[in-house]
């Protein structure tokens, strides 16, 4: 299964605390596989940092980049799906070039993929 997170549930993933800290589990356990792009990278590392701290952020990224299951994709083209929040399609543009299976989010901005056949956004 190759899988998008959006920033928004991979900070609230990072506290051990959180109900969606499962999602971190699962990918140390490599349940699934993590696509992300530049950047995604550079998004998790500026709102890790924001909310958590510098240390935090660069722990985090440097712990998916040693996964397995994390798999770097370079988007070559823009779909520009998401109009209302631009900054959302790298997630799409990710997805789509890594044939995601599902993008994870809880973002209303991606709710216009339901209109499309791929990829599923929960």
């Amino acid at each position: 299964m190759l899988v998008v997170l959006d920033t928004n549930v991979v900070l609230r993933a990072i506290s051990s605390q959180s109900k969606l800290a499962v999602i971190i589990d699962k990918l140390f356990s490599n349940e699934f596989d993590l696509l992300i792009s530049s950047d995604i990278l550079l998004e998790y590392e500026e709102i890790i940092t924001q909310f958590y701290s510098v240390l935090v952020a660069k722990s985090f990224l440097d712990f998916l980049l040693l996964l397995p299951n994390v798999i770097k994709i370079s988007p070559s083209y823009k779909l520009n799906l998401i109009p209302l929040d631009p900054d959302d399609n790298k997630f799409i543009d990710c997805a789509f070039a890594g044939n995601a299976t599902y993008i994870v989010t809880d973002d209303k901005h991606f709710n216009i993929l339901k209109r499309t056949m791929h990829p599923k956004a929960y």
